[in-house]
């Protein structure tokens, strides 16, 4: 172990309130927290439950940081004699999120442990995509939920949480000009996106996330190369016409009629849709 992670854990430990954490949670948070650690920083953390994590996170950022809690039972409140901020609302809620940044201002970590559901973990991106400072993130924990089917989460499904991180995946890619579809929050403000055991980490930088630009070197020497790439099972047919009929040119007709027949052929896409569906088959045992 590392120094920090000696201190998330001693932190974690030293807590006087009770709390649970996933053991694999201190490395990542060691990896993901180092460049903020040094920084006065504001973290809102969703789920405080009895506040232990709260105090973990006091002692482990710089001294005056911001440390505000979100919880549904008011009982919370409590923890704000320990000089925490504590806001008693339902993350699904998009009114109490207006009414929260409205007070609380614009974060610089957004930590999701709260109830763990496809709603509350989509709304609480939603209404906060836009008031993460640059170089802050989201951290949504738990997210195991995606996959399990009882204790109500009702997964895997169309609306999990996971299928929601793909839209923001897409909407990364808007920014190569390729694509050519329109940027939208996710495209100018999420960088990256990082996938854990149970924790999914959204990095935002409005700086980072401007449209992509083709760079070329030696230009005077560029040379125009045939495109093979969707040539699929024509190289393979090629070859054993070849096996036949010996060297066959690729200006002569003979080549040109086999690859108009061959190239891009559907018969041929089917064998490798099989081929990829195997693999997914295989990925999903």
């Amino acid at each position: 172990m590392n120094d920090n992670r000696n201190k998330l854990i001693n932190s974690f430990k030293s807590s006087p309130f009770y709390t649970i954490k996933w053991d694999n949670y201190f490395e990542i948070y060691e990896k993901i927290f180092k460049k903020l650690e040094t920084r006065k920083i504001t973290i809102v953390e969703i789920g405080v439950g009895n506040g232990g994590s709260l105090f973990m996170w006091k002692s482990f950022f710089k001294e005056n940081s911001r440390i505000i809690g979100i919880e549904l039972n008011p009982e919370a409140k409590r923890l704000e004699k320990h000089g925490f901020e504590i806001f008693i609302g339902d993350q699904t809620d998009k009114d109490f999120w207006k009414k929260f940044y409205k007070e609380v201002g614009d974060i610089d970590i957004l930590l999701d442990d709260g109830g763990h559901k496809n709603i509350q973990q989509v709304t609480s991106v939603m209404e906060s995509i836009d008031h993460i400072n640059d170089s802050g993130m989201i951290i949504i924990e738990d997210t195991h939920t995606s996959f399990m089917k009882k204790k109500g989460f009702k997964n895997p499904s169309k609306y999990s949480f996971i299928n929601f991180c793909n839209l923001i995946i897409e909407s990364l890619h808007r920014r190569n000009p390729m694509v050519e579809k329109r940027n939208n929050i996710f495209s100018n403000k999420v960088h990256s996106v990082e996938f854990f055991d149970s924790m999914v980490v959204i990095n935002i930088s409005s700086k980072l996330s401007e449209k992509s630009k083709l760079l070329e070197n030696n230009i005077d020497k560029r040379v125009y190369l045939t495109d093979y790439r969707h040539n699929g099972y024509f190289i393979k047919t090629i070859k054993k016409f070849r096996s036949f009929f010996g060297n066959i040119e690729e200006n002569s007709l003979f080549y040109k009629c086999i690859r108009k027949i061959f190239h891009r052929n559907p018969l041929f896409s089917f064998h490798e849709k099989n081929q990829l569906k195997k693999y997914f088959n295989k990925v999903k045992k």
